[in-house]
């Protein structure tokens, strides 16, 4: 089995909790929760992954999804211990530990500063989460694998006063649209950063 992605969420911040609520198939978690999500191949492995981590802890399922390539989990609870146990747990049934994830690399960061209404609008089309407003600062940043973006996007909102506009965790690269102030949004893309080099 191979480990692509493995995520611990200590606290959702609102922002953040309130667009994956709405990205999530199954239960949905709230601000606070704790959470973690995988990403691993074989894709049909998930099932076996989420049952063991069900069947170890108190944790709601909010996602189980498998796609050509990989299968993709999440587990939440408003207690972190459980979290982490029941994702330990799970891994440690295939002889696999956090430490076998893929090693994630943030690809690109663009900004664009005061934003032209025009341009805020086409964004928003396809957002999610907050709006983009004229005259912000809008910064993307890309991260393979893609799922990574979901630490990215907790610690960007944990870190600074930023609208947290839409983040897209599957593909090639996972994209982390962030916006305010030129100050806020460097902050929040600083946190991003750090939290992706810290794995």
């Amino acid at each position: 089995m191979e480990l692509r992605t493995y995520i611990l969420i200590d606290s959702m911040q609102p922002q953040f909790a309130a667009l994956t609520g709405v990205m999530l198939q199954g239960d949905v978690p709230v601000e606070g929760m704790a959470e973690v999500f995988m990403e691993l191949a074989p894709a049909s492995d998930v099932y076996e992954v989420l049952d063991t981590a069900l069947k170890t802890a108190d944790v709601r399922p909010g996602l189980l999804r498998v796609e050509r390539e990989y299968g993709s989990l999440e587990i939440h609870s408003p207690v972190q211990e459980a979290v982490q146990v029941a994702g330990q747990n799970a891994l440690a049934k295939f002889g696999l530990t956090e430490s076998d994830r893929k090693k994630p690399e943030v690809v690109s960061i663009k900004m664009v500063s005061k934003v032209n209404p025009y341009e805020a609008q086409l964004v928003n089309k396809t957002s999610r989460g907050g709006l983009l407003l004229a005259g912000q600062t809008l910064c993307v940043m890309e991260i393979a694998p893609a799922a990574y973006v979901w630490l990215a996007a907790n610690e960007a909102e944990k870190a600074a006063n930023i609208n947290l506009v839409h983040y897209q965790p599957s593909g090639r690269y996972g994209r982390l649209y962030i916006a305010g102030s030129d100050s806020e949004v460097m902050v929040g893309r600083e946190a991003a950063v750090q939290a992706i080099k810290g794995i």
